[in-house]
């Protein structure tokens, strides 16, 4: 299980979210010929384990306020880490720059690929590779190696039982170009269990069922860049009445993510002006999957019913 804390956080779930984040920076733009050039958040993953305590302290700061407390002056970093200024030069040093503006130029570099537009996509093309296989083609299977290769069993497993749990409700949500992966996973779920609802019109018809959420319900919210504010609105308010959220989103991670019980961050990044969902398609195949097993008695039973009452 990955849970995404505000500040503090444990050292094992800080592990368990140094990895998470560092498919959050990986866009078109940081490609170079085939190869990606790493993120800060993987450097951090690389190092992590030759770190004394200020740049852990240092590191866990950055990665909870990923990239903005960075972007901020070295005294401004050093006072929301509570470690001395020479402290974060070090943790820079040791990250590879030579000085810490050559850092923030890196974290600025991520920033703008985090909000790059379908439009800027389109101005700028990635390359072809020139291999007798699609680009796209290419790409999409290696998001799907690279979201998997980041999702351990036991998260998956956790997932699974939490959505598999008959004592709550389970809602699923999406925007603009997600809401189908809700609407479609949703449609299976509601077929092996009851109570689950598919969210879908005008926000207001959104909020008006937070009044039927609580602390036993789950929310499903598919939410990828450029994140829709709606969404995070929605989050904020189910997150404060205690229902338990699983994130599906891209690797820049969606400003849910501090709401969210679960994080799937998933590679998104495609040589196109759009981004692709296929990687999160399939984990949500996946979920569906393990659900049906864990509920295979009482889901071969409503299924039986349901195709009864045809």
């Amino acid at each position: 299980m990955l849970r995404i804390l505000p500040h503090c956080v444990p050292m094992d779930d800080f592990i368990q979210f140094v990895r998470l984040c560092q498919m959050r920076s990986r866009g078109p733009s940081q490609w170079v010929g085939e190869k990606m050039i790493s993120s800060i958040a993987e450097l951090i993953a690389d190092r992590l384990g030759t770190m004394p305590a200020g740049e852990r302290r240092a590191a866990q700061t950055l990665i909870a306020s990923y990239p903005m407390i960075g972007l901020k002056t070295v005294a401004e970093f050093s006072a929301a880490a509570g470690v001395s200024s020479p402290t974060i030069l070090r943790f820079v040093a040791r990250l590879g720059f030579q000085n810490y503006p050559e850092f923030q130029s890196s974290l600025q570099d991520e920033l703008a690929a985090q909000l790059q537009s379908p439009a800027i996509r389109t101005l700028n093309p990635p390359l072809p590779s020139g291999g007798t296989v699609s680009p796209m083609l290419e790409a999409t299977l290696d998001n799907m190696r690279e979201t998997f290769r980041h999702l351990s069993d036991k998260q998956l497993a956790d997932i699974a039982a939490r959505l598999a749990d008959r004592r709550g409700k389970t809602f699923l949500i999406g925007g603009r170009f997600t809401d189908p992966l809700a609407r479609y996973m949703a449609a299976h779920l509601a077929v092996i269990q009851p109570d689950v609802f598919h969210l879908a019109g005008q926000e207001s018809m959104w909020r008006d069922r937070l009044i039927d959420m609580g602390k036993r319900d789950v929310l499903v919210i598919f939410d990828i860049r450029r994140y829709q504010d709606s969404l995070v609105r929605f989050a904020e308010k189910a997150h404060q009445r205690g229902v338990q959220i699983v994130l599906f989103t891209d690797q820049w991670l969606s400003p849910i993510a501090r709401f969210a019980r679960h994080v799937i961050a998933g590679r998104t990044a495609v040589p196109s002006a759009w981004d692709s969902s296929a990687a999160l398609f399939v984990v949500a195949e996946t979920l569906i999957g393990a659900v049906t097993r864990q509920l295979e008695a009482d889901g071969a039973r409503r299924i039986r019913e349901m195709e009864g009452l045809r």
